[in-house]
């Protein structure tokens, strides 16, 4: 099943030119942490220092330095750091058209296109104590290597490159080219999701959530925990406070006005949320980020 298109992360990770974006995540020191999202590329993430809490199609896992992470198409994720503990990764989200998604060879229809269209089974999270670990390791530094190159010749490279990691996962059973038939909560939690990441500005309850969802209350509550790692209104906070940090270093709004635009009608409220989920005052974090 497709997730909403509504739902999908509005930030353009490809172009038919260069089909990839690289980036350095450091949580919380660049941003508070990765919000439940999905997008239609791959994305391959290695754990250079620290520990950080993941949630990738369901299921929830502590990654530490040294892990890798590959996720597929459409699948929904995010990313927490631990207490006490600075998470810094390396994430390569690049587009399908890498692997040749549209040619029609028998490698492409019963490997390639599985794997985009939600049809192979992933072991999302590659530890060190994996089977060829040693290998895939290696084919992953060569991956990040081409990629900060940045050059026409060292994207031959990288195509050859991502073929040889996937030819490994799929040796070592971490990827199965089997159809999964069960849904799991994560496809009821889907239009809640879209709905919070367009309307979190505005007053939400869980009664009304439950209602999109076709859930009851109980059972509703139940479902978005399991999938996204904490409760609605929990994503709700995070929602607000993780727009009021790009409003707070990328304008010289107002505080006042920033809280009111990010769902809080009580500044006292959103300085008291704030404080807990970012650990400074919304005024220390813009002259910290300025």
């Amino acid at each position: 099943m497709m997730p909403d298109k509504n739902t999908e992360e509005k930030r353009q990770h490809s172009t038919s030119y260069i089909p990839y974006s690289y980036y350095e995540c450091r949580i919380p020191e660049s941003f508070m942490n990765v919000p439940m999202h999905w997008h239609n590329e791959f994305e391959l993430n290695y754990i250079s220092a620290g520990k950080g809490e993941f949630l990738c199609g369901g299921l929830k896992f502590e990654a530490v330095e040294g892990d890798l992470l590959l996720l597929p198409p459409n699948m929904l994720h995010s990313a927490y750091p631990c207490k006490d503990s600075e998470l810094i990764y390396h994430a390569l989200v690049f587009h399908p058209a890498l692997l040749g998604v549209t040619n029609n060879d028998r490698s492409t229809l019963e490997c390639i296109r599985p794997m985009v269209n939600g049809n192979a089974q992933f072991n999302v999270h590659i530890q060190p104590s994996a089977k060829g670990y040693a290998s895939v390791k290696a084919v992953a530094d060569q991956i990040f290597s081409c990629v900060h190159a940045d050059s026409a010749q060292m994207d031959l490279l990288l195509k050859s490159e991502l073929l040889k990691l996937f030819w490994l996962l799929e040796q070592s059973g971490t990827i199965t080219f089997q159809k999964d038939s069960g849904a799991g909560y994560h496809e009821l939690i889907r239009p809640v999701l879209e709905y919070m990441s367009q309307n979190f500005r505005e007053d939400i309850c869980i009664e009304q959530l439950a209602c999109l969802a076709h859930l009851s209350k109980s059972y509703f509550m139940r479902c978005f925990k399991e999938t996204v790692g904490v409760g609605a209104m929990e994503h709700l906070t995070q929602l607000r406070i993780s727009a009021a940090c790009e409003a707070l270093s990328g304008t010289q709004d107002k505080i006042s006005d920033i809280s009111y635009r990010c769902g809080y009608s009580n500044l006292s409220n959103f300085n008291r949320q704030f404080l807990k989920k970012v650990g400074c005052s919304p005024m220390e974090y813009r002259k910290r980020n300025l």
